[in-house]
């Protein structure tokens, strides 16, 4: 008996060392970005390299899955380019707009809202009935972004302002995918979605560049090729891949609450390598935010 709890505590553990590494990685996708807005990229540029770094690895996990899966139907591939457009273009090409203006902590907590924007929706949109505890919740997670807002406002002026809700943007956008594919993924599969809604989101990203840009901006200095690499596969490809394997193994709820850790590890990692000041405003708006998003988990447990 004691060897089988044991076990199982392991197990667990490995399991929420996962989820922490998935979430620290993606939240790292910030850091990367900026090292790569050093040499002139702009966003247009950034998010295309991104996605062709990832798309071969997106394709390859949506062929192995359609090896064994059922076939989807017309209006699931419909669904599927809208929610890629939605969730992963349009939530994207925001995020990296307005990463040009803001600090990647501020950036991180205003993407952490992201939940408390899928039960604002459901709220107005879906007229769903919501307890104190998550009104408080809300209530907590906002104060601690405003904290945060004001504190870089003073610093960067109009521009924080600007991309601020840049990102807000794309937290909405993001919210909105989330609730869009509730029903689509107990069809498609988790995994399978990911994996096709990139593979939409990445061609959308690639067009637009060659749209907007000449072709010749594809010729960078080597730096920007191998953050791009790195951004695309260990920001976007692995945390992927983790928060699944997670997510098999302790469950939804506990891998979400393990997110938390993005918006704090993001302070420390853009204070080492952006030298990025952390304060005493950003780490008690990082913890009021962290508080109302733990609260918000343990509701919906």
């Amino acid at each position: 008996m004691a060897d089988s709890t044991s076990s199982e505590r392991k197990q667990f553990l490995i399991g929420l060392t996962i989820a922490l590494l998935g979430a620290i990685l993606f939240s790292t996708k910030a850091i990367v970005a900026k090292l790569i807005y050093r040499y002139g990229v702009d966003a247009v540029t950034l998010i295309a390299f991104r996605m062709i770094f990832s798309l071969p690895f997106f394709i390859a996990i949506g062929a192995w899955k359609a090896r064994t899966a059922v076939p989807l139907t017309r209006a699931e591939k419909g669904q599927i380019v809208i929610l890629g457009l939605l969730g992963y273009y349009l939530s994207s090409f925001l995020d990296f707009l307005g990463l040009q203006y803001i600090s990647v902590g501020l950036e991180r907590l205003i993407l952490f809202l992201t939940p408390s924007f899928v039960l604002l929706i459901s709220i107005f949109v879906m007229k769903r009935k919501i307890t104190m505890l998550e009104w408080a919740a809300l209530g907590i997670s906002y104060l601690g972004t405003v904290l945060v807002f004001v504190h870089d406002a003073r610093i960067g002026g109009s521009n924080v302002a600007l991309g601020s809700l840049l990102v807000l943007g794309s937290a909405i956008s993001y919210a909105i995918y989330l609730l869009g594919s509730g029903e689509l993924v107990k069809r498609v599969g988790a995994l399978r979605l990911v994996a096709y809604a990139m593979c939409v989101s990445s061609v959308a990203c690639i067009v637009q560049f060659f749209v907007l840009r000449p072709a010749s901006t594809l010729i960078q200095p080597m730096a920007v090729y191998g953050l791009s690499m790195i951004n695309g596969f260990f920001c976007t490809v692995m945390p992927v891949f983790l928060t699944m394997i997670a997510v098999d193994r302790i469950g939804a709820a506990t891998a979400s609450q393990a997110g938390m850790i993005g918006p704090v590890s993001i302070l420390f990692l853009a204070a080492l390598i952006l030298d990025e000041p952390i304060t005493g405003i950003q780490l008690a708006g990082t913890a009021l935010v962290l508080c109302g998003i733990y609260l918000l988990s343990k509701k919906r447990v």
